[in-house]
């Protein structure tokens, strides 16, 4: 049985508060929720925002405090905003018709300010978020959902492709520094996760000693999947999601591992400014991938080994 944990934190402006939540709110968490946002108003705070980026779930027992915290905030000239709620959370408000519970935005926060996670919009609407190991195990069957999209007549095929995402998904979880984002609206729009690879890393000795020999990089992010193909703006979605990992994870470059067929993915990485470096050879168990890098954009680009894809 997982036990539910919320995090409160609350920071006081004259008579603004500011409380930031981290955790799950449900049956557990939604009295210590409620007692806060009660003090607030005893305090006589005029306003209370609660930032819920970091909060990765909420049920109606959750809703019904913020709406009574809302109602009373009403009666003594108050007001009770939520900020950046995660897809579950916006879809909860907007089939119990309390979006009225986001209001506008505050002062300084619009578009393409503060591009940070858990910040303001970044993209017409569209927000970063990270997920914490316990937060990506929650949702990772809405993941699978972005990844996994079943055509007709190819059920099986999608299932097993669902199948294999979630086992990476797990694998990846397991490896330290595992970092995972999503892009989203009222929906998950995209998602990218991986972890770091450094010359101490021996279960992937082969592959770093490559990376480092072709890019003078000996620690890099790999990325086992990025998903930003269910949106308009989904290469924009994809860039930002990928950039955003590197900076998190302080990795100067980015690697990934696509097999030779997989055309698709290959252009798409390559749209995204990926490079791709051609097929790296004797790595243990992976045949002949194709190795793509992407070296962050705030840091220094070094000239590639190579001029064409080929044989590393």
């Amino acid at each position: 049985m997982v036990v539910q944990r919320l995090d409160i934190h609350r920071r006081d402006r004259g008579e603004r508060a500011l409380v930031t939540l981290s955790g799950a709110i449900g049956p557990a968490t939604a009295p210590l929720l409620r007692a806060v946002l009660e003090q607030c108003l005893r305090d006589g705070m005029t306003a209370i925002d609660v930032d819920l980026a970091t909060v990765g779930s909420c049920d109606v027992q959750g809703l019904d405090v913020f709406l009574r915290a809302s109602d009373r905030a009403d009666r003594v000239h108050s007001r009770v905003r939520l900020r950046h709620p995660c897809a579950q959370i916006a879809r909860l408000l907007t089939v119990t018709d309390s979006v009225s519970l986001l209001g506008d935005p505050p002062a300084g926060e619009r578009q393409g300010e503060g591009d940070r996670i858990g910040g303001p919009a970044l993209l017409e609407g569209i927000r970063l978020r990270r997920l914490t190991r316990e937060q990506a195990e929650g949702m990772s069957e809405d993941i699978a959902d972005l990844a996994v999209e079943p055509a007709t007549g190819l059920f099986a095929h999608a299932d097993r492709q669902r199948d294999a995402f979630l086992d990476r998904l797990a694998a990846g979880a397991r490896r330290p520094g595992f970092a995972l984002l999503v892009a989203e609206t009222t929906v998950l729009v995209g998602c990218a996760f991986g972890f770091p690879v450094g010359p101490g890393d021996r279960s992937e000795r082969g592959l770093q000693e490559s990376v480092q020999r072709l890019t003078g990089c000996a620690r890099f992010m790999l990325l086992t999947q990025t998903v930003a193909h269910h949106h308009a703006q989904h290469r924009a979605i994809g860039r930002r999601l990928q950039q955003r990992l590197l900076a998190d994870r302080h990795a100067a470059l980015g690697a990934v591992l696509l097999h030779p067929a997989d055309r698709t993915g290959q252009s798409a990485f390559e749209s995204w400014g990926w490079r791709n470096c051609g097929q790296m050879v004797g790595l243990p168990g992976l045949g002949a991938p194709c190795l793509l890098v992407l070296f962050r954009e705030s840091g220094p680009v070094p000239a590639l080994r190579v001029d064409r894809p080929g044989r590393a």
